[in-house]
């Protein structure tokens, strides 16, 4: 009778072992994850949720850039301009190329107003201008990276006073052919 005890508590306790061993497996592979870890990286560096971090060159490629002096004309980590590193996620995250300077970045759009934009949308600013004269990539949750004059390249809020101010409208990439762009 003792031995058909002690062997059943071994069962139980052996497949709670098992059991236990495979949530914990599964939990380790998930924070191991080297796509999960950087997304929850990015997430907290960038102040965006995880789950908006979908686009994980993208995060690599703007986290790199963070703190570039701002230049006018500027294109390399010496000094940059808002258009110059827009163009640069453009060229290197996806593999677009697209015009130097914003007035003209916008003209390759579709507009879109602020609640239509997605991750990798490009935003619009005129700032003190009747002309659009600042460009940034929106990256979820009303943050967007770009290159500020005052700043560098940093991440903002669109509905921090001046960005909510300045606010033109939002753009995404029209595909070759569509509305008069043409691709040389």
């Amino acid at each position: 009778m003792i031995k058909k005890f002690l062997f059943s508590t071994l069962i139980v306790l052996a497949s709670y072992s098992a059991t236990f061993a495979q949530t914990k497996t599964k939990e380790a592979a998930k924070v191991e994850d080297p796509d999960n870890l950087a997304s929850q990286y990015f997430s907290q560096v960038m102040g965006v949720a995880v789950d908006a971090t979908s686009n994980l060159k993208l995060y690599k490629f703007i986290y790199e850039w963070i703190g570039t002096p701002y230049r006018f004309g500027g294109n390399t980590k010496k000094g940059i301009d808002c258009s110059a590193f827009t163009k640069a996620i453009y060229d290197k995250v996806f593999k677009t190329d697209i015009l130097r300077n914003s007035r003209d970045i916008f003209s390759m759009v579709n507009p879109l107003s602020k609640d239509e934009l997605k991750e990798g949308d490009l935003v619009f600013f005129k700032i003190k201008s009747r002309s659009i004269s600042h460009v940034g990539v929106y990256l979820g949750e009303n943050r967007f990276a770009h290159a500020s004059s005052s700043r560098g390249v940093v991440i903002s809020n669109l509905n921090e006073p001046y960005y909510s101010r300045y606010f033109y409208k939002g753009g995404r990439i029209l595909e070759p052919g569509e509305n008069g762009f043409v691709e040389e």
